[in-house]
């Protein structure tokens, strides 16, 4: 599993509120609601390519191909 770095959020109240609206409209928790805001504004702004599923599923295999040499 890929590990993610944590840190705190400072956000105004109504913000807040907002973006839980939203998460719950969208079946997620406001965690995975934010990631996915900022995912998309990476995306569109150009700064960030999104791994495709068969580039996550070789480095998984890579993984388990290398804990079985230990």
């Amino acid at each position: 599993m890929a590990s993610k770095k944590s840190f705190v959020l400072r956000i105004d109240p109504e913000k807040m509120e907002a973006v839980e609206k939203w998460a719950a409209d969208e079946f997620r928790s406001s965690n995975g609601q934010l990631e996915w805001i900022i995912d998309q504004a990476l995306k569109k702004a150009g700064r960030y390519k999104m791994r495709s599923v068969k580039d996550s599923n070789e480095k998984s295999n890579q993984d388990i191909t290398s804990d079985d040499k230990n």
